[in-house]
């Protein structure tokens, strides 16, 4: 006798993803991904404007030293300057180092020292600009020195989106005010 197989369908059962399943997942996945690309983008720009802030803070602490460094000269207006953006440095002409030093002078070594900070301000930030100056308030025997440090921040700022008016606010300035 021959055994014989029943006729009846056989169910299959469903195995696998069908081609929906794929394609709606890879579209959850892609928007997934495009929010941490954006997120990424935007702590990006955060981090380089806390760095410009901090190299900001940096070059007026590091004028004020100076002016610390060469009291009398500060005392005496010395080192008061101001320095627009996109503008070149005035060069005092001379050099305070190697041999044929010319900064033995209080007063060419303040010229040399505003110099080479100003040249400083201008390659460590975009649209960088500066101002010092020195004020004996009335009344007072102390002088006061504010130093201002402002640079273009504007690639940071758009990541931050628009003020309430429309503008974003591109300028941004660190500003030291202390007794010499």
């Amino acid at each position: 006798m021959i055994a014989t197989t029943s006729q009846c369908p056989v169910q299959r059962r469903a195995r696998g993803f069908t081609l929906i399943e794929v394609m709606v997942s890879l579209v959850i996945l892609s928007i997934g991904l495009l929010g941490v690309a954006k997120l990424v983008m935007f702590s990006s720009r955060s981090n380089d404007s806390a760095y410009l802030r901090s190299q900001a803070t940096a070059l007026a602490y590091e004028i004020l030293d100076d002016m610390r460094a060469n009291r009398s000269t500060a005392l005496l207006q010395g080192y008061d300057n101001v320095l627009v953006a996109g503008a070149t440095p005035t060069n005092p002409g001379f050099t305070c180092a190697g041999t044929g030093n010319l900064c033995s002078t209080p007063a060419n070594l303040a010229l040399y020292d505003v110099y080479a900070w100003q040249l400083r301000l201008q390659s460590a930030m975009p649209g960088a600009a500066g101002s010092v100056t020195t004020v004996i308030p009335v009344g007072s025997t102390a002088t006061t020195a504010t130093i201002v440090v402002s640079w273009n921040d504007a690639v940071a700022q758009s990541a931050f989106g628009a003020v309430a008016d429309g503008t974003l606010v591109a300028n941004q300035n660190v500003t030291l005010e202390t007794l010499l």
